[in-house]
């Protein structure tokens, strides 16, 4: 074995390296600078379409289909993420991870700030949503491609029994960049509403680009995973990753979406129908907001200490407990979303994203230990976006549609803990890959 691959496979059985060197602190900042920024520019359009695009780009719907309008055009971001992480994830299993990750981030900003430029619906008619449709689908191919390569470019640098903490730092980008949106989307918020709905609304997505500067300049010093350096290539090099994770591992694949789906179904329910329903029912816009705010913090500090608790206690026993409590907070965080009271909002959104938390810390590591060097990046990027398609981006159109049914909200609470019991059974089928040398895994 030669002096590099005998570094990267020390460094996946935890033995030989540190995160804190300069390089892997370079990386971590890497990995939480960019996964944050493009969480930014992602869930302020959740929030944007939660409050202002139904009035600015489906003005001539009424108010109620407007905002499922608004939620649809949110859904084909979340539809096109599979997608992007099927291409990005060929070229950064083909390639490397690291031309990835410059690539989706300029596209995602420049989607961003173009967002910001659209004429409204009473300017230019049908066209403003069909352009906003397009942006949210490149917003959402980017994000597809961001989140694997960020996370693999920590993991699979990181010593083996820090993995799950190292990966986390692409996932905590996600919080920090709910805090960012919802925090200054807030503090537009509170200007007088015609000037907000007319042009305050648009600068936190043009701020986009001096964030995207920023993330570049960190970004393009990170070297290369050693694990993507030092694997066969030459023997990989006819194979297509996508079909390898179809024919090999369909059933890891399935299971891994699964998995992540408990996750992403609370972000859906808190995060963004939840936000829309509350103010509906009389919650004040800008306080739901800055609760937004602290539940990011709440989702950010739970799964630090999750991914922690995973190096230590194995992935699976971590996950477990977050989704054994989704299940005893569903009902309840329903019931309180639905009072129409400013703070019975801020404890459901704080608690279901804290419990959110403690799935999404450990969830990167789970998934990139299913798969070997060779399809990692798309097969943890499959799963996890794919679950971002059905988890996030339908629930808030299900959860609208359910509520609006004979069944109400017992029906709605029911369907939730009955597709978190799956995602429970999902996870007690896969194998624990904490203590897994990705070196090895075939």
């Amino acid at each position: 074995m030669s002096t590099t691959a005998r570094s990267a496979s020390e460094r996946s059985d935890g033995t030989q390296a540190s995160l804190r060197t300069p390089q892997m602190r370079r990386i971590l900042a890497s990995s939480f600078l960019g996964s944050a920024i493009e969480f930014y520019d992602f869930m302020l359009y959740a929030s944007a379409a939660a409050l202002v695009f139904g009035p600015v780009f489906f003005a001539e719907l009424d108010p109620a289909i407007a905002t499922i309008a608004s939620f649809a055009t949110l859904a084909a971001g979340y539809v096109a993420r599979p997608l992007g992480g099927i291409v990005f994830g060929h070229f950064g299993d083909k390639l490397g991870r690291k031309g990835v990750l410059v690539t989706t981030m300029i596209m995602m900003g420049v989607a961003t700030a173009l967002i910001g430029l659209l004429p409204t619906y009473s300017q230019i008619g049908v066209a403003a949503p069909l352009l906003l449709v397009t942006l949210r689908v490149i917003q959402g191919f980017a994000v597809g491609g961001e989140w694997g390569g960020a996370m693999l470019i920590a993991l699979e640098h990181a010593p083996g029994g820090k993995r799950g903490f190292a990966a986390s730092f692409a996932n905590l980008g996600a919080p920090a960049g709910s805090i960012l949106s919802a925090g200054i989307l807030g503090l537009f918020s509170l200007m007088p509403d015609e000037q907000f709905l007319s042009w305050g609304w648009r600068v936190p997505f043009l701020l986009s680009v001096v964030l995207v500067l920023i993330g570049l300049f960190v970004r393009l010093k990170v070297v290369e995973s050693p694990l993507f350096v030092t694997f066969d290539r030459e023997a990989e090099q006819r194979r297509v990753p996508l079909f390898q994770v179809l024919t090999k591992s369909p059933l890891v694949l399935v299971l891994g979406t699964a998995v992540a789906m408990s996750q992403l179904t609370i972000s859906g329910m808190a995060s963004v129908w939840g936000l829309s329903h509350a103010t509906a029912q009389g919650v004040d816009p800008t306080f739901a907001l800055n609760a937004k705010v602290g539940s990011a913090f709440a989702m950010f500090v739970a799964a630090l200490l999750a991914a922690r608790l995973s190096d230590r206690f194995g992935r699976r026993p971590v996950i477990a407990v977050g989704i054994g409590a989704a299940v005893l907070f569903a009902y309840p965080m329903l019931l309180l979303v639905d009072s129409g009271e400013n703070w019975s909002f801020a404890i459901a959104v704080v608690v279901g994203q804290g419990i959110q938390g403690i799935i999404l810390g450990p969830l990167g590591a789970f998934l990139a230990e299913l798969f070997p060097t060779a399809v990692r990046f798309t097969g943890a990027s499959i799963a996890f976006q794919g679950a971002s398609a059905i988890g996030a981006g339908f629930t808030p159109i299900i959860a609208g549609s359910l509520m609006a049914s004979a069944g109400g909200m017992p029906l709605l609470g029911g369907v939730w803990i009955a597709v978190l019991i799956a995602c429970a059974i999902a996870l007690f089928i896969v194998p624990e890959g904490s203590k897994r040398d990705l070196a090895t895994i075939r």
